[in-house]
């Protein structure tokens, strides 16, 4: 493993990506290509109705006035000069568990990932404040993947909880959680007396990605790319081919 293109959602100035390719690039060929602006809940979201503008900081790094999958599209076909081995999404501020994967924009740079490399992850770190310990974890999943000769394992999605790195309990591996419907969206009059509205922040979630970061452990989950429900085919057949 040499090549690892890295994106995010949060920003080209956000401190969690900029504090990874600093530690990636001692012992790696980092490209760095993001967002020029926050890009969260984005999700998979693809820039189709204007031109998109990249402004490169130096031969590694590239800022894009577009979506974190508009920076993988442009990274594949135009930016880079080495197919990557790993697509690295992240680290995002702020975690990514269960249901937040269909809105993350982290997870969106890393699904749309898969068409360029052997493995893609999303990570995340459940705050704000130890980006060391993020750094460090996914320092030593590379290290374990290399020595896996890299499985087949297509996206991982990591969360990483916010403490010192010799406080954390290890790592899980487990199945994403759930969240209840958000809070009911706030009504704010702007200065002409109209109407706007905020979304309700999101209510806190349970299941086994929520628990171990609770619990101080690394959570992993393995995500699936295809999303067709098998066991529905026949179902699905028997009332709609006649």
């Amino acid at each position: 493993m040499q090549n690892i293109l890295l994106t995010n959602d949060d920003g080209i100035q956000a401190q969690g990506i900029n504090r990874l390719f600093d530690r990636l690039s001692r012992s790696y060929r980092v490209k760095m290509i993001a967002p020029e602006d926050d890009c969260s809940g984005k999700s998979q979201s693809l820039t189709l109705d204007r031109p998109i503008k990249v402004r490169q900081i130096d031969g590694h790094r590239f800022a894009v006035q577009g979506t974190p999958a508009d920076c993988i599209q442009l990274g594949s076909a135009h930016l880079i000069d080495a197919k990557p081995d790993v697509v690295i999404s992240g680290i995002n501020h702020g975690a990514n568990l269960g249901d937040d994967v269909l809105y993350s924009g982290t997870l969106g740079a890393a699904r749309e990932g898969r068409h360029i490399a052997k493995l893609c992850m999303a990570v995340s770190l459940a705050g704000n404040h130890h980006f060391d310990t993020a750094v460090q974890v996914v320092c030593e999943i590379l290290q374990r993947l290399e020595r896996a000769a890299m499985p087949s394992v297509r996206l991982l999605n990591i969360n990483v909880p916010d403490i010192p790195y010799e406080q954390l309990q290890g790592f899980k591996v487990c199945r994403l959680g759930e969240r209840p419907i958000a809070e009911p969206a706030q009504p704010v009059q702007d200065p002409k007396g109209q109407t706007h509205w905020w979304l309700g922040r999101l209510a806190p979630g349970q299941g086994e990605d929520f628990e171990a970061i609770k619990n101080g452990y690394v959570a992993i989950t393995p995500i699936k790319l295809d999303e067709t429900d098998s066991a529905a085919l026949a179902v699905v057949d028997s009332w709609i081919i006649k």
